[in-house]
């Protein structure tokens, strides 16, 4: 069996292989010793690799180093591929500043500070005198400088910077084969590990389920870890089907809060709970990117270690897409939205009158921590004029700091991400160095930055029913009625006093609530309508943009997952896809979410953020018999 941490078929050193003498490409994510370096792969769909970022909120990290054999001694010359992230917002000298370090000397000039996207910037030349040598990333200033890769060559040419062309470049100088490895056959693939993710490989694996849980990041949960830090939201225990939530109580926290200390979010329960399950084959730090289909069904789902580079293939008659932005569906040509409908499309009152772009936005959360004395922050000023009279003058921020809203949370989601950066530095600049309340600040230190963003809308694959508002307010109960969702409709939009002051910049959010009564959501929503074998989970699931805002939180994501967990055993016993449990074998699937899948007596703690005014308790539910079984 496959658990945490033991999936490495390479190890670090030998991913820097020399495909092509008198060449070497170092990929930065693989260094081993990382320092204070963090891996970032959010991004990798979009500039090609995850890197390696310097995030020491205005503090510089410690070193990160690799030990290297280069192909032959002599003169190369020196390329690194890095970006200046401030650059959409300031047209000088940008903030991330680092120093490449050969045997402990300087390669040239400082990095990191100029060049308005990824591409590979000439560091310098080198004269190499032995083969193994140390390569140092040295940060200069704690402000998010980032290195995707190093090149060494005797050709003076650059490597290419398109993404197609840069991606089989890698493979060519890192000797990765073209083809990935097979990880094995499973019943079920589940991409993502957030709180859906994870509910739905429990309870299938707890059904008899062979189980691949796929997750780009060494923690579970998602939103809910400790690398984000936003706590459960919604109910369990509610009618028609009280048993479904019993395994988001074995995995929740027991406290609540967001933009909270680590150990808030209880990541190591979460862990525990799925290496538990025999029927779970766990691969963390594994990031799905390729699909392969036949017809109308997905074959295999392709992902890559986001610091080994190691590529493996994951086969089975059943997937779960609970990546939150749809990434496995829109691999495999789902239909799905994004944006906002037109009131006129499916009649809902709180869509506006024509269809735009908009979503919700992402979140950087924040806080800053009392020292017993002073502590100075570096005057941080890039593009986003801060004053007394436009200042936040808090100590934290949490899911208010949101951005986004109008920029494409899939292809601008580093922008994004990064201009949540940019004001909370900001922000806290002008607090600790220029503000007339300065002193107030004057022993606060910045504590902790997330660096993962908490994004709360892209993609919706579309499914055989699309929830709407109506449904959610005139509550109609349809026969495959399954998770519950019981918070209000909730949706967000840019904070009207902000955008007096940054208008179409805003980085603070308002919440508009709409109550209804809890509501069983459709099993429709749970699949794709024209990919046979794709379940959802999460916020990516059949609904519109409004009815989003009700079930999007995670205890309702957490319920979501069981339920496919739940159909993908029903699928697999009877030998068909999720389709074919509505049409077929629903009473099935009632019968499985009567009894749940709970497996540990724990204390219920899902007592806080349960959400507002949800109307009236339903008690009973009406659903009539839909099947033969």
């Amino acid at each position: 069996m496959r658990k945490y941490g033991v999936i490495l078929l390479f190890a670090m050193v030998a991913n820097v292989i020399i495909a092509q003498s008198p060449s070497l490409l170092v990929e930065a994510e693989n260094f081993s010793k990382k320092g204070g370096w963090v891996v970032d792969q959010q991004f990798m769909d979009l500039m090609g690799s995850p890197y390696l970022m310097a995030h020491g909120m205005g503090m510089p990290v410690a070193d990160a180093e690799i030990s290297v054999e280069f192909p032959s001694t002599g003169k190369y010359d020196v390329y690194v591929r890095t970006f200046n992230w401030t650059s959409p917002w300031y047209e000088g000298e940008g903030p991330g500043k680092f120093q490449l370090r050969l045997n402990g000397e300087k390669v040239g000039s400082v990095l990191g500070c100029t060049g308005n996207e990824w591409y590979w910037q000439k560091a310098g030349k080198v004269d190499i005198r032995k083969k193994e040598n140390v390569i140092t990333l040295q940060d200069l200033t704690g402000f998010n400088g980032r290195v995707d890769a190093i090149y060494f060559t005797q050709d003076n040419i650059s490597p290419p910077n398109e993404l197609t062309t840069l991606g089989h470049f890698r493979k060519q100088m890192l000797d990765i084969p073209e083809e990935p490895q097979q990880a094995g056959e499973f019943d079920l693939v589940v991409v993502g590990g957030g709180v859906a993710g994870t509910t739905a490989a429990i309870s299938a694996a707890r059904l008899g389920l062979k189980v691949a849980l796929i997750q780009d990041r060494p923690v579970l949960g998602g939103n809910n870890s400790s690398e984000v830090r936003v706590h459960l939201g919604g109910r369990i225990k509610v009618e028609p089907y009280p048993a479904l939530g019993d395994v988001v109580k074995e995995i929740g926290p027991s406290r609540g809060g967001n933009a909270q200390p680590a150990d808030y979010y209880e990541d190591e329960k979460k862990m525990q709970m799925v290496l538990a399950e025999e029927n779970i084959s766990l691969f963390t730090n594994y990031r799905a990117f390729a699909v392969k289909t036949e017809g109308s069904s997905i074959t295999e789902v392709y992902a890559r270690h986001i610091e080994t580079s190691e590529e493996l293939s994951f086969t089975a008659p059943l997937f779960a897409d609970c990546t939150g932005d749809g990434t496995i569906g829109f691999l495999a040509g789902a239909d799905y939205a994004m944006g906002r409908e037109s009131r006129d499309e499916f009649g809902e009152p709180t869509a506006p009158e024509t269809p735009d772009k908009m979503t919700m936005g992402s979140s950087v959360q924040w806080y800053s921590a009392e020292e017993k004395q002073p502590v100075d922050f570096p005057v941080f000023q890039y593009g986003v004029e801060f004053n007394d009279e436009n200042v936040k003058q808090v100590t934290m921020g949490e899911w208010t700091w949101e951005t986004g809203m109008n920029y494409d949370q899939i292809n601008e989601f580093e922008r994004i991400r990064d201009y949540g950066l940019l004001v909370v530095y900001s922000n806290w600049s002008w607090l600790k160095n220029f503000s007339a309340e300065k002193e107030k600040y004057n022993n606060r230190k910045l504590d902790w930055v997330a660096y993962v963003a908490g994004k709360r809308e892209s993609r919706r694959l579309l499914g055989d029913h699309i929830l709407r508002e109506q449904d959610l307010t005139d509550f109609v109960i349809y026969p495959d009625a399954s998770a519950p969702t019981t918070w209000t409709i909730d949706l967000h939009y840019p904070d009207p006093k902000n955008t007096e002051h940054f208008p179409e910049n805003e980085f603070l959010s308002i919440a508009v609530h709409k109550p209804i009564h809890p509501y069983p959501i459709p099993y429709r929503c749970l699949y794709s309508r024209n990919i046979d074998n794709l379940f959802m989970a999460g916020r990516n699931i059949s609904v519109t943009h409004v009815a989003l805002g009700t079930i999007r939180v995670m205890r309702t994501t957490g319920i979501m997952g069981e339920v496919v967990g739940m159909a993908a055993s029903v699928a697999a016993k009877n030998n068909t896809n999720p389709r074919g449990v509505y049409n077929n074998h629903l009473n099935e699937l009632k019968k499985l979410m009567e009894k749940g899948v709970g497996k540990y007596d724990v204390e219920d703690m899902q007592n806080y953020n349960l959400g507002g005014s949800l109307g009236p308790k339903i008690t009973t539910i009406d659903i009539p018999p839909y099947d033969k079984d």
